[in-house]
């Protein structure tokens, strides 16, 4: 299994960054729709737009990156627990221990 750690907080970065612009459009359309109406609110509308579709597809892109992410980790625990399947009832049992003994002290 790869890490793509960076490149899934460059893809969050960017996502984060796209809805900000989307706010930033969305308000200044609100002020200029409250003030004059005419070519100024169209062209914040068109921004608008384009920001929102940027920040559809960013964020398809990062579920993209996640649903692959985690059917590689299933692959990889699916193949260590055929490979070693005691030692993943060991595993499993002690996790379900600690669990048990946090559960109980809460």
């Amino acid at each position: 299994m790869h890490d793509d750690t960076p490149a899934l907080k460059r893809t969050q970065a960017k996502l984060a960054d796209d809805v900000q612009t989307v706010l930033t459009d969305a308000q200044e359309l609100m002020r200029l729709a409250a003030g004059e109406a005419g070519q100024g609110i169209k062209e914040a509308r068109a921004r608008l737009e384009r920001s929102t579709q940027a920040a559809r597809q960013q964020l398809a892109a990062m579920q993209d990156s996640a649903l692959q992410s985690a059917q590689e980790a299933g692959r990889t625990a699916d193949g260590y627990v055929r490979e070693h399947p005691w030692e993943a009832v060991g595993i499993g049992a002690g996790l379900g221990f600690l669990l048990g003994l946090l559960i109980a002290r809460s």
